[in-house]
């Protein structure tokens, strides 16, 4: 693979000079933000899994900044390999914590994920409006599926998730946006996907606190 193969995928982007996407890059700091802040609210409560989701959402938005800036493979790689662990990392904490499942049913339900997702971004594909995001289509369905089994059980929670995964529904709309709307917009609407990724990530944190500390405490 040639990791400095340019890659030029957004509207912004004219050129592959280092600022030629400033909205994007800057708006990174969303992802930041909701790190910092989740950070207060997660620290000295007992929660190891928290913190973990915590930083991983902070390497997110230095990981998309380069990507934004370099516009290379090997930085579109540090953009996507962070999403991927925050996901699963939320998965096994679902399954663990909400789903009260033993560790290893947890873990075999977090790998559960990758099939899981490969069966279904083929299917997204095939739609037009979903093709540019086809491979994050399965999360906020994931989300939702969860806030369906959680309805009863833990009904706030199962609340927070169904928001979650409106918010993300909303994000990757503007993201499957950026190029159908770039001839009248040139500055496109990925920046969009990143500030309301942040909201939504920080938010996915949030119901996790709030679950734990509504169940009485942490787990390791």
């Amino acid at each position: 693979m040639d990791w400095m193969r340019q890659i030029d995928g957004y509207c912004e982007r004219t050129d592959f000079t280092y600022w030629s996407e400033p909205i994007n890059a800057v708006t990174n700091a969303a992802f930041l933000i909701a790190a910092f802040i989740m950070w207060r609210r997660v620290r000295g409560q007992g929660l190891p899994l928290a913190m973990v989701l915590v930083v991983i959402l902070a390497v997110i938005g230095v990981g998309s900044y380069l990507f934004h800036t370099e516009a290379t493979a090997w930085a579109s790689t540090a953009d996507t390999t962070p999403i991927g662990l925050f996901i699963l990392a939320y998965v096994f904490a679902a399954n663990r914590d909400f789903l009260r499942l033993p560790l290893w049913a947890a873990i075999l339900g977090t790998l559960a994920f990758i099939p899981y997702a490969i069966v279904l971004t083929p299917l997204f594909d095939a739609l037009p409006f979903f093709t540019i995001s086809s491979f994050y289509w399965p999360v906020p369905l994931l989300i939702a599926i969860y806030a369906v089994i959680l309805r009863t059980r833990a009904p706030e929670t199962a609340r927070g998730l169904a928001i979650g995964a409106a918010i993300l529904v909303a994000s990757l709309t503007f993201r499957s946006l950026d190029e159908p709307v770039c001839a009248v917009l040139p500055i496109g609407t990925h920046f969009m996907w990143h500030i309301l990724n942040g909201v939504m990530l920080g938010w996915m944190i949030e119901v996790y606190r709030r679950h734990m500390l509504a169940a009485g405490g942490a787990r390791g």
